[in-house]
């Protein structure tokens, strides 16, 4: 993880609470300083619930299509009223025009969300929405399995490749012009957040989350992604490949050290 990128992580877990907005001042100004955020409504598409029906696993996504002549080199998703709002960090090892994401995510509660992208110049794209919860805390409830049948299948990963990522409103040729697949990875993973108490021993459960997963295809580096306890319980990573991607390795580090790996070869498209 980049040294800047922690330090910024570890910062906005600690924010004191603010009024409507100002909580995504402070993490902006951590994470970019003085630099000019651009308006990202022709660059990003989010797609997120108006109000999440399960707040401990809210699906949230987005499409990005760098600007004519750009290529994209990072994109960050904030829930700024999360406990750690930097809550996915998607850097690119091979910098892209387009870029798709979907990741399970737990939210605290209500809050507004931004998706930042980066292109390889340096510029920033940003757009915003919000998400309303039933205000229930999701990254301290409770866990939805035993603590101890979690830890026996911790790391275990399942991969699946479909044919196709949907398009952006009124972008359908570019898509297919584009010829991505949408990748799944479902991690078994608690996620544990470091504010869950066990109902038994009504001790609080020491914070272990899925930090990085690496994605290689065809054996070269392609996407690593940041994660924090924003992630869900057995969370699901989807984004997008070319489609003329032969093989899939996804390596998965936890804050504990613990790595673990998934392969899967794919036929030709």
């Amino acid at each position: 993880m980049k040294p800047i990128l922690l330090a910024a992580l570890l910062a906005a877990t600690a924010l004191p609470a603010y009024a409507a907005g100002e909580s995504w001042e402070a993490i902006r100004a951590q994470l970019f300083g003085e630099r000019a955020l651009l308006d990202g409504a022709e660059v990003i598409a989010l797609d997120a619930p108006y109000r999440t029906p399960d707040d401990t696993r809210t699906q949230i996504a987005a499409q990005v299509a760098a600007p004519e002549g750009k290529l994209l080199g990072e994109v960050t998703l904030v829930l700024d009223e999360n406990p750690m709002p930097v809550s996915a960090v998607f850097a690119m090892d091979q910098p892209q025009e387009r870029f798709f994401f979907d990741v399970t995510m737990r939210v605290n509660g209500p809050t507004p969300l931004h998706v930042i992208a980066e292109t390889t110049d340096g510029a920033l794209y940003v757009i915003e929405g919000f998400v309303k919860t039933s205000g229930t805390g999701a990254c301290a409830a409770p866990p939805g399995t035993d603590v101890e049948e979690a830890l026996a299948s911790l790391g275990e990963m399942s991969l699946a490749v479909d044919a196709t990522i949907p398009a952006r409103p009124g972008e359908a040729l570019a898509a297919l012009a584009s010829r991505q697949r949408r990748l799944d990875v479902d991690i078994s993973h608690p996620s544990h957040s470091g504010m869950q108490m066990d109902q038994i021993s009504l001790l609080f459960i020491p914070m272990r989350y899925v930090e990085n997963v690496e994605i290689d295809l065809d054996g070269a580096g392609y996407v690593d992604m940041t994660g924090s306890i924003s992630l869900s319980e057995n969370p699901t990573v989807s984004l997008s490949v070319p489609s003329r991607t032969q093989s899939v390795d996804v390596t998965m580090t936890d804050t504990d050290g613990t790595v673990t790996t998934a392969h899967k070869d794919l036929a030709g498209f």
